[in-house]
């Protein structure tokens, strides 16, 4: 293989001046120079000066796009400009999801000559606590935190739409820590186990005497997020009178508490999500179009867990270690095979509570099928076979549960694999 020419000396030394990873590559992939940042990142590795970008961070043998990712640099050919793509990394710390800005450069001609690469790992990845059931390499998966990456040191508001379960709450939490407000709260308020007369209260406080049991002054949740994200979860779920209230406060940044007539300002931003056709509801009159449109400004969709079925053996292993208690446990052969093939109707929850299920069934190192519900006969009634189970439960055969089941909801949400959340808005909308 010819050896890649020399790179000017004033971009070398450039790149050595910044403190995050950069290296510099030709139009044919090949890494002329990197700086020390990200040399460390390969400590004990073979050198990467003069070996492809792909094969360094991909361990490919053919550059990305041929290996069905996009590629930055052809991107840039195409272009002529600057381009950003998230990337799943093989790095020192194992697979790591990273945000790529890769910038051209051109010669005295004009033609592009070369590239600088710039690689930062997404900042959610950071903190276990915040990375839980982000965890992925599916195009689906990567194509997501690639829209959160995006959004997320702006301040646009936010709609995220999936299924029960997904984690919109985690990609919400995930946008708020790549945001210029991570040091700020993040402040999340559940609109579906709110009662509609409190929820102008719990929302922007109240006045003390506003009404019937303010015996105090009570600060609502958008000042306790000032300065941070407030999430507002099934925004679907809010009542017609309060949706022209917070519609104000999106398009004007003011509020006032229940029983002032002060008006305050919020420096928040609006995360929201939902699990209900938002569009749908638009239509028939049961949701607000302006405050759809306020809401929907950068929409992400969350992608169920069976659209990503390249990410569930990752995911149950992470999960694994975090219901395990401390114990060594692993999931053998016939297990993975099981969660491969399941349909996963309560998505990225429903396999914590798998298991975690798993773990207190399992008195040895390893989970097997018996530990496993539908691999026993302890299925609950609705469900039957791998796509049923403990989710495949009608409304009315819910209803029929709950009336019946001596413990508390949590405990019956917990046996069903749902949230409680999920458990109550179900049992609400069933009639009777």
């Amino acid at each position: 293989m010819r050896e890649p020419a020399k790179p000017p000396r004033e971009l070398v030394s450039f790149l050595e001046g910044l403190s995050e990873p950069h290296i510099l590559c030709d139009r044919n992939y090949r890494i002329l120079a990197a700086n020390e940042a990200y040399r460390a990142k390969w400590v004990g590795q073979p050198e990467v000066v003069g070996r492809a970008c792909y094969e360094v961070s991909h361990r490919y043998s053919v550059p990305c796009d041929q290996a069905g990712e996009s590629c930055p640099l052809q991107n840039s050919l195409r272009s002529g400009q600057r381009e950003r793509v998230v990337h799943l990394h093989h790095t020192h710390l194992g697979e790591q999801l990273e945000n790529i800005e890769l910038s051209p450069i051109r010669d005295d001609t004009g033609e592009i000559a070369y590239f600088i690469e710039k690689l930062e790992p997404l900042p959610v990845q950071r903190s276990e606590e915040h990375a839980q059931g982000l965890i992925g390499r599916s195009p689906a998966f990567v194509a997501m935190m690639e829209l959160v990456a995006r959004v997320a040191p702006s301040d646009a508001a936010v709609l995220l739409q999936g299924e029960s379960g997904t984690g919109k709450e985690l990609v919400a939490n995930a946008i708020h820590h790549m945001s210029r407000r991570a040091a700020k709260p993040f402040v999340a308020v559940d609109c579906s186990g709110l009662a509609e007369t409190l929820f102008e209260s719990e929302l922007f406080g109240h006045e003390r005497g506003a009404f019937t049991g303010a015996v105090a002054r009570k600060t609502g949740l958008v000042e306790a997020a000032a300065g941070g994200t407030l999430f507002i979860d099934e925004v679907g779920d809010i009542p017609l009178s309060i949706q022209v209230k917070l519609l104000r406060l999106l398009e004007t940044g003011t509020f006032r508490r229940v029983g002032s007539t002060e008006l305050r300002r919020a420096d928040i931003r609006v995360v929201s999500a939902t699990h209900r056709p938002l569009a749908d509801m638009v239509c028939d009159g049961s949701f607000r179009q302006d405050l759809f449109y306020r809401l929907n400004i950068f929409p992400i969709h969350l992608p169920a867990l069976r659209e990503r079925r390249d990410d569930i053996v990752p995911l149950a292993e992470a999960l694994l270690v975090r219901v395990a208690g401390g114990r060594q446990l692993r999931l053998s052969r016939a297990a993975i095979g099981w969660l491969r093939d399941y349909a996963f109707p309560g998505n990225v929850r429903e396999m914590r509570n798998l298991l975690e299920r798993a773990c207190l069934l399992c008195d040895g190192d390893e989970i097997d099928l018996r530990h496993l519900p539908d691999a026993q006969s302890s299925a609950l009634p609705g469900g039957s076979g791998k796509g049923g189970g403990q989710t495949a439960l009608t409304d009315r055969q819910l209803q029929e549960m709950a009336r019946s089941f001596s413990g508390s909801r949590k405990e019956l949400a917990r046996r069903l694999g749902l949230s409680e959340r999920t458990l109550y808005r179900r049992l609400k909308e069933v009639p009777g």
